[in-house]
Order: C-alpha cells, then sequence, then structure tokens
C-alpha cells in the first residue's frame, strides 16, 4: 500500500534521477487531490469539498505510511510554490469594480467583520490556553475568506506548514458545517432572500461556503452574498500589508529575521484588476476559459495543501488542535449572531 522505501532521499535521487523525484512528489499531491475529489463525491462527503476531503487524506497517508520523504522535493514544490500561484490565480474571483461600485459602508462592514474574528479568536485562544499561531490563522480564515486567506497569511506570519494545514482543514469542515446549519435554519428565520444572503454572505466563511448556503434561498441571495464576500475577500490585502509592518516592527531588534516580501500578493492584486477591468472589456474572454481557471485555481491549492497536510502528526494535532477549533467555533457563532441582527 505504501511508497517504495528508500534509506535516504538521496538513495532514491541517484536511483531515479532528482528530475523525476521532483515530478513524482508533484504527482503525488495531485493524486491525493485526485483521491479528494472523488470522495467529495459521496454523498455526505459533497458538502465538505475537495479540499478538505483531501486534506483527511493526506493526514491518514502520514499516520499509516509515514513521510513520504523519497517525494519531498515535490511535496515542498506543491506546498510552496503551487500555493503562490493558486493564491495569485485566486485574484480572478475578487471583482474590484463591483466592491469599490457598492461604496465605503461594505467595506467598512467587512473590516469590522475582520477586526471582530481575529481579536476574538486571539481573546478566546489566551483564554483556553490555545495555540497562538493555529488560532491566528483561524481567526483571519473566519473574517476573511476561509483557506485562501490562511494561505496567504501564513507565510508572512512564519506558519509552520503544519500549522497551516491544521488550520486549513479546521476552516474547511467547521465552515462546511456551519453552511449545512444555515441551510436547515433558513425557513424558520425572519429574513427575505435579500437578507438571508446578505447575513450567509457577511457571516460565512468561504466563497464555496457562502455559495453553498445561498443556492437554496435563489439567484438574489447568492448575488448579494457574493457580493458580501468579496468586499472581505478585497480587504485581504490591506490585511496582508498591515501583517507585514507589525511582523517587521516586531522583529526590528533580530539580527537575520527578515520578512520577505510576499511578491504573490502583488500577482493576486495584478489578477484581481485583470479579473475587474481587462478581461471582458478589453480582451474578451469566455465564461468557459474562466470556469476552467477556476477550476485549475481550485486544483492548485488542493495539491499546496495536500502537501503541507502531509507534515500534520495526528499526536500533536491532539493536544494543538482541540483548544483552537473550540475558540474559532464561539468566534463563529458569535459572529453570525452578531450579524443576524445588523441585517
Amino acid at each position: 500500500m505504501g511508497l517504495p522505501k528508500f534509506n535516504t532521499q538521496e538513495e532514491f535521487q541517484k536511483t531515479l534521477g532528482t528530475k523525476t523525484a521532483w515530478s513524482a512528489g508533484v504527482a503525488f499531491t495531485f493524486l491525493i487531490s485526485f483521491l479528494g475529489y472523488l470522495l467529495a463525491l459521496i454523498p455526505g462527503f459533497n458538502h465538505v469539498g475537495q479540499l478538505a476531503c483531501a486534506i483527511i487524506i493526506a493526514v491518514a497517508y502520514r499516520q499509516f505510511f509515514g513521510y513520504p520523504e523519497a517525494l519531498k522535493p515535490g511535496i515542498i514544490f506543491s506546498s510552496k510554490h503551487l500555493l503562490r500561484t493558486a493564491i495569485i490565480l485566486y485574484g480572478l474571483k475578487l471583482n474590484m469594480a463591483v466592491v469599490l461600485q457598492d461604496g465605503v459602508w461594505l467595506l467598512l462592514r467587512d473590516a469590522g467583520v475582520i477586526s471582530f474574528s481575529i481579536l476574538t479568536t486571539i481573546g478566546l485562544a489566551k483564554l483556553f490556553k490555545a495555540d497562538k499561531k493555529i488560532s491566528f490563522l483561524l481567526g483571519v480564515g473566519t473574517g476573511v475568506c476561509g483557506a485562501a486567506a490562511i494561505a496567504a497569511v501564513a507565510p508572512i506570519v512564519k506558519s509552520k506548514d503544519e500549522d497551516t494545514a491544521i488550520s486549513v482543514g479546521i476552516i474547511a469542515l467547521m465552515g462546511t458545517v456551519f453552511s449545512i446549519i444555515y441551510i436547515i435554519l433558513r425557513p424558520f428565520l425572519p429574513l427575505d432572500a435579500l437578507q438571508y444572503g446578505l447575513w450567509s454572505g457577511t457571516s460565512l466563511h468561504e466563497v464555496a461556503h457562502v455559495a453553498l448556503a445561498t443556492a437554496p434561498a435563489g439567484n438574489d441571495a447568492i448575488a448579494i452574498g457574493m457580493l458580501a464576500k468579496l468586499g472581505r475577500v478585497f480587504l485581504l490585502i490591506p490585511l496582508c500589508f498591515i501583517l507585514i509592518a507589525i511582523m517587521k516592527y516586531k522583529n526590528r531588534e533580530s539580527t537575520g529575521s527578515k520578512i520577505e516580501f510576499p511578491w504573490f500578493l502583488v500577482g493576486f492584486i495584478v489578477f484581481s484588476v485583470l479579473g475587474s477591468y481587462v478581461f471582458g472589456h478589453f480582451i474578451p474572454v469566455s465564461d468557459y476559459v474562466m470556469d476552467g481557471l477556476f477550476t485549475l485555481t481550485t486544483w492548485l491549492l488542493t495539491a499546496a495543501m495536500v502537501g503541507l497536510g502531509l507534515n500534520v502528526s495526528l499526536k500533536e494535532l491532539r493536544t494543538k488542535a482541540l483548544p483552537p477549533l473550540v475558540a474559532m467555533s464561539f468566534t463563529s457563532v458569535a459572529l453570525s449572531v452578531i450579524v443576524y441582527f445588523i441585517v
């Protein structure tokens, strides 16, 4: 069942060659991504989604077969470079024109949501004595846009691959749970389609979760929900620059602890501008091509998360993940209740 055993990575590379080891490692992350895709087709798991399913499989593989050292070069490439490529392409999902057209109120409200999510999660983490880094990442994921936000922020705050993978897995799972709860509650709530869509888009974790929760309420709910969510995605840009400034200030006296500028964030901004003002306006791009790019983004992000998931040890997960999960759950419930009364 497991991979062929080699004593060292060098032995593997001498046997098959460095390029082969790299290619096999990348292919391995896509293989698990494909298995996650198949698992997500099964009723029940289809609500969890490909990303979370792939991470579950990756973590399970690590526990049963250990980390595949022989494939390490390709796995690292997926978890680092494919991740940054996915974040850059994710910019196409942000329609800056729509966000800016809606005005300052949308951004102010979403800034409040992000601030509340991060600060509340951090505060509860102190109360529960939870892991600070995982709790912070979960706060960012809850406030902004789930896995994509965690992936963008993680290298800035120098998160360990294991902590990033744990955070992404938790946010994907809990976001799905909350989406299903929203769907169950909708018929009993005194909200029309627009109010329900606004509630979902302002309080749920990821774009996919908003789409899942608003679909039963119709196109109007989906449209307003996505608009509310896009405002939070837009604020990922200033949030990252704020975090860069904070990290530089905290490390100002530390020698050899420089904060690498996340150039992929520039790519995210460029692709946001292209998707908002260029594609479809000056350069005709069909919906088929855009859908293909969105699908590619999902696969790249999934492969990257598999690379991170292979670093997760369940022995440490028991002690590290539960307190942040509890803190994030309390924050999510509070956010849902507050936003409900606002809309």
